[in-house]
């Protein structure tokens, strides 16, 4: 005896591929299915609706394929109210949670489809009835006993972005990310310009995710300059970045090394922990830059255009400085503040930052992801953020590319 339920695709399902990929799910995991109806559009601009019963032998076997054809943009035609169960405990969700996409949600509750506040991936959907319905993404941690926690796949609409057959809007088109060494680095930079400078007037926010590697590389002036004309609305980095940023201004060097010379001074190594020391006397970054210590670089320039930042530590910082976030749960909480206010965030040769910071973004925001190592941007992408543009190529090369662009002057590092 077998189980069906019906679903329903509707948008630009055979150019995104949507299609498809809900064809191979259903018979990937052992299902199968019956086009009921099919309508395509017939110009660019029209959209095509598929409407296929799905068949399973075991329910447990269907629930298991709606999930991922939910996950796909599908719908269960004639929806019922989504599921509610009071989470049993703090920090515990009911079983057979709902676990989010960064895809724009709806969750259809007393009759109505409400659209879900602060969509981040991997999360529970919590249900909130004072002052009207509320929902919005809960991580698990944060879970308190008694919330009412979405399970099931019923009453949950997934709206992943698709391509358009006009080909979308540049290489910010949803659907069109992927990572190249090979693409016109000069035209794609000048279109991220356009870009940052598009959301500066529109008074959005630039989130920049940095990594140590752009003081290594020589990217460091550069960035500072675009912070200073403002560009760049917020910082999100780890201890790293901001120790080598800082060393660069008190004693020249970026791990010990002479960013100019590329030389090795005497006690060149110690200047690393010399520079955690010296702004740990001074009680913090920003009260180094008060005090006259810190002049110039990144970090200094956060300081003095209220740009604010985020510097989430880990279990290998020296120190770390005072500013550095660490524990992190809060760290966690503090990064997903940024990126729910980002309108364009640019990833800045960090793969951990990079995947830290893409977990909490939502599929609409747009993200540029650059590094030398393709893995770094491969991972990103597999990792669920397939709205990001990857470019393979030198952080170094990249930012001061990026200020002349912003800064419409010539750049010299």
């Amino acid at each position: 005896m077998t189980v069906a339920r019906t679903v329903e695709l509707e948008g630009h399902i055979i150019d995104s591929g949507t299609m498809g990929a809900c064809f191979g799910a259903v018979m990937d995991m052992g299902g199968e299915f019956e086009v009921e109806e099919f309508e395509v559009g017939r110009h660019k601009h029209a959209e095509t609706y598929c409407r296929m019963r799905v068949m399973a032998d075991t329910e447990e076997e269907l629930r298991a394929i709606l999930h991922e054809l939910n996950q796909q943009g599908a719908t269960v035609a004639d929806p019922r109210d989504a599921t509610l169960e009071a989470a049993p405990n703090d920090g515990v969700v009911p079983v057979d949670f709902y676990s989010t996409t960064n895809h724009p949600t709806a969750v259809r509750v007393d009759g109505e489809w409400h659209d879900v506040e602060d969509v981040e991936m991997d999360c529970a959907l919590v249900v909130e009835r004072e002052d009207g319905v509320h929902v919005y993404t809960k991580v698990l941690n944060a879970i308190e006993e008694g919330d009412l926690v979405v399970t099931g796949e019923t009453g949950i609409r997934v709206d992943p972005p698709e391509r358009p057959r006009n080909g979308g809007s540049g290489s910010f088109g949803f659907m069109q990310g992927g990572v190249s060494s090979e693409r016109p680095s000069a035209s794609l930079i000048e279109e991220i310009a356009d870009e940052m400078r598009q959301v500066n007037a529109e008074d959005g926010s630039v989130l920049a995710v940095c990594g140590p590697a752009i003081v290594h590389a020589g990217g460091r002036d550069a960035l500072a300059d675009i912070v200073r004309a403002g560009y760049v609305d917020a910082i999100s980095a780890g201890n790293g970045f901001a120790v080598h940023d800082l060393e660069r201004d008190l004693y020249g060097t970026s791990l010990g090394v002479d960013t100019e010379s590329l030389e090795h001074p005497r006690k060149g190594h110690k200047h690393h922990i010399y520079t955690i020391s010296e702004i740990a006397r001074l009680g913090g970054i920003e009260a180094a830059v008060e005090e006259g210590v810190v002049d110039e670089g990144v970090m200094y320039e956060c300081v003095q255009n209220d740009v604010p930042y985020v510097l989430a530590g880990s279990i290998r910082d020296d120190g770390p400085l005072p500013d550095t976030i660490t524990d992190s749960i809060e760290a966690q909480n503090a990064i997903r503040e940024q990126a729910q206010e980002a309108d364009l965030v640019l990833m800045l040769s960090t793969l951990l930052h990079s995947v830290a910071v893409g977990n909490c973004l939502p599929s609409t925001t747009k993200t540029v992801c650059v590094d030398i190592n393709p893995a770094t941007v491969t991972q990103l992408l597999d990792r669920g953020s397939a709205q990001a543009i990857g470019m393979v190529t030198d952080i170094g090369a990249f930012i001061p590319m990026l200020a002349d662009e912003l800064l419409e002057e010539s750049y010299e590092k």
